[in-house]
């Protein structure tokens, strides 16, 4: 085993390098969350992938594999097609907007109201996202150093956390690259078609498992819809997806960068589902399908690709890990505490210079120190939630359940304003807000009735958000007429073109001003 421990210690060193790099580069509050919004077509795809394939896309779904036989890649098919819906339907109005977060986006919508319960709902879900991701660290560790739980986990994610807080999303970026290149080389080339090759091939599987795994549909009707209202609709609104978004050079690259990650996922998803189904035909009596992985990984692979492939796993954990937890202190920093403080500059004054890498809050930044001031309260940030995550983590033991609660609150509470917002010109703020709260609402009564895990409360969580955003938003006033010229120009790109700013203090027309912020 010395050949793969030095290729996971050599992987994990390589992880802390880059953020260190990374910091020499995040020097805006622009540079350190979004990379600057520089990132072309290449290094977008690549990292896009990246977050969101994790550790459930692939211990879990060769975990799906092992149980259902190839209908088990269903869900990270519908993460897939969750992100090209994104990328070719929406992704180019989201990057136009030129904000940080997607409650400053339902602010610019609705007229400053809409975002302090929406920021707390997706503070919630990035959290937990966050927080499932870190305890998979326990699984890999526990395979390549037969690790105690709680030292794996803190262990896992303190590397995760100082790499994010070096350098943020610069940071991120680059290991992102690095792990892309990883899960692509260790999963896809090397333990694919090892696995086939061991089971005896495809006629050797077909030989020795029931037909059912072999039927694209074996995985039930229900849980293929249920993926799709979670896992579909929940890349279409998350906090994590659309922060990469924001990272994107041009409307263009934001398009034809996401449809190549979300190709990526279908293949990634079909690989997965296969080496379970390969595992299914050598163990046939493994004690939990999410097993699976690890077992295949640990005995029949040989020495240093063996390093190569867990390393593999390990990349796709700190990916959605690292991810999530830059969405989770973005959130909690400019939609819930800067809110709570009183200081919040309205989102409208948050874009980009001109040359993608500058702030635009209002203020004169001529010495740089508003941004240095920025750049260490989101450190501050991400450092105290990566040490939230931690904690929880160890706490935790349901990760199952954990997630699912996450993806239905953020589901069944934000997928009807967001989509509403973008597509409905007649939503109100009173519609979105009552959305949100019945959406929620509904969502907890029915997972406290019938389970966490059981279907009801997606169903009927986002069924009573539609109706309440539609029955109250044609009862409401309709939106502020200068509100909606001012979303349009946003999403038309025009004001970033212009640099102009309405308002004082670039406050959304139609709402409340704000007292403008000091001038330095």
């Amino acid at each position: 085993m010395a050949v793969d421990y030095a290729v996971i210690v050599v992987y994990l060193a390589g992880m802390l390098a880059m953020g260190w790099w990374g910091m020499r580069r995040a020097r805006s509050k622009s540079e350190f969350l979004v990379a600057g919004r520089r990132l072309g077509p290449a290094m977008y795809s690549g990292t896009m992938a990246a977050i969101v394939l994790g550790g459930a896309s692939t211990i879990g779904g060769v975990g799906l594999g092992y149980q259902y036989g190839l209908s088990g890649a269903w869900m990270v098919v519908t993460i897939g097609l969750g992100l090209l819906a994104l990328s070719v339907f929406f992704s180019a109005r989201i990057a136009r907007l030129k904000v940080y977060t997607v409650s400053e986006m339902l602010d610019l919508r609705y007229g400053g109201r809409a975002g302090v319960i929406s920021g707390v709902v997706m503070w919630a879900y990035t959290l937990m996202l966050a927080v499932t991701s870190t305890i998979a660290y326990a699984t890999i560790f526990d395979v390549l150093f037969d690790m105690n739980r709680t030292v794996a986990i803190v262990l896992g994610g303190a590397i995760v956390v100082a790499y994010s807080t070096l350098g943020g999303m610069w940071s991120i970026t680059l290991t992102d690259m690095v792990q892309f290149v990883v899960k692509t080389i260790g999963v896809l080339l090397l333990l694919l078609p090892i696995a086939v090759v061991k089971a005896g091939g495809f006629s050797g599987m077909k030989a020795k498992l029931p037909t059912s795994y072999f039927d694209p549909l074996g995985i039930g009707g229900e849980t293929i819809f249920t993926y799709v209202l979670i896992y579909t609709f929940g890349m279409l609104i998350g906090q994590d997806i659309w922060q990469r978004v924001f990272t994107a050079r041009s409307d263009k690259v934001a398009r034809l960068g996401g449809t190549v990650a979300g190709t990526y996922c279908l293949v990634y998803a079909v690989a997965g589902a296969v080496i379970g189904t390969a595992a299914k035909v050598m163990y046939p009596k493994l004690p939990s399908a999410d097993a699976a992985f690890a077992t295949i990984v640990k005995d029949e692979l040989p020495v240093g690709v063996r390093g190569l492939v867990l390393a593999a796993a390990l990349a796709a954990v700190m990916s959605t890990s690292s991810g999530a937890l830059i969405a989770c202190a973005t959130v909690a920093n400019n939609d819930i505490w800067s809110r709570l403080r009183g200081m919040r500059a309205s989102p409208g004054a948050q874009g980009d210079g001109s040359d993608g890498s500058d702030d635009r809050d209002g203020s004169d930044n001529r010495d740089g120190s508003d941004d240095r001031d920025e750049v260490r309260g989101n450190r501050a940030f991400i450092l105290a939630m990566g040490v939230l995550v931690i904690c929880i983590a160890i706490a935790l033991n349901n990760v199952v359940e954990a997630l699912t609660v996450a993806y239905n609150l953020l589901v069944g509470g934000l997928l009807v304003p967001i989509l509403g917002g973008l597509l409905w010109k007649r939503g109100t703020v009173q519609g979105a807000l009552t959305a949100v709260t019945a959406g929620g609402l509904v969502v907890l009564g029915l997972m406290w009735r019938y389970g966490a895990l059981a279907n009801e409360p997606i169903y009927y969580g986002l069924l009573a958000s539609l109706v309440s955003y539609v029955v109250v938003s044609l009862a409401s006033k309709p939106t502020d007429a200068a509100v909606l010229a001012h979303w349009r120009d946003r999403l038309a790109g025009h004001e970033e073109g212009s640099g102009e700013v309405s308002g004082s203090a670039g406050e959304v027309p139609g709402s409340e001003p704000e007292t403008a912020p000091a001038q330095s």
